[in-house]
């Protein structure tokens, strides 16, 4: 798992975007509601989630853009190549930071744990039967 002793660094697509965890992912799951498929292009994305404390942004503050939906946590995104990489309220204890996990640049040593928003995937691509635990809407913390 990131520590501050090995760092596990991420970036956006065009690497304007840098970033690091330093401490460890507390779960991971793939997410399927509509925000994710309309902001991503694909049918679901796959976040890892860790502490505020244990995200570091170490270059392009400047380019990273944001958008907050309603109910839902600030998504952050590089302005320059459109990678959305994190969410959340990085740097804040107690709060969570979301990782687009392939935005990481190694192993973050957490696979996929939950599937929820499955009510929002399409019928036309059924969502494999991985013996994950799954909700129709927002994943229940536990």
């Amino acid at each position: 798992m990131p520590s501050p002793d090995a760092p596990l660094s991420g970036r956006c697509a065009c690497g304007t975007v840098r970033f690091q965890v330093v401490g460890p992912f507390t779960t991971a799951g793939y997410c399927h509601c509509h925000r994710c498929q309309q902001r991503s292009g694909t049918l679901f994305s796959v976040n890892g989630v860790v502490d505020g404390t244990s995200f570091e942004l170490l270059a392009g503050a400047e380019a990273v853009g944001s958008w907050e939906p309603e109910g839902g946590l600030p998504k952050m995104f590089c302005r320059q190549c459109g990678g959305a990489v994190f969410g959340g309220y990085p740097g804040q204890a107690g709060r969570p930071v979301t990782i687009r996990l392939g935005a990481l640049e190694g192993d973050p040593e957490v696979r996929p744990q939950w599937h929820q928003w499955l009510e929002s995937a399409p019928d036309w691509a059924p969502v494999a039967e991985d013996g994950l635990p799954r909700w129709p809407r927002r994943r229940e913390a536990g």
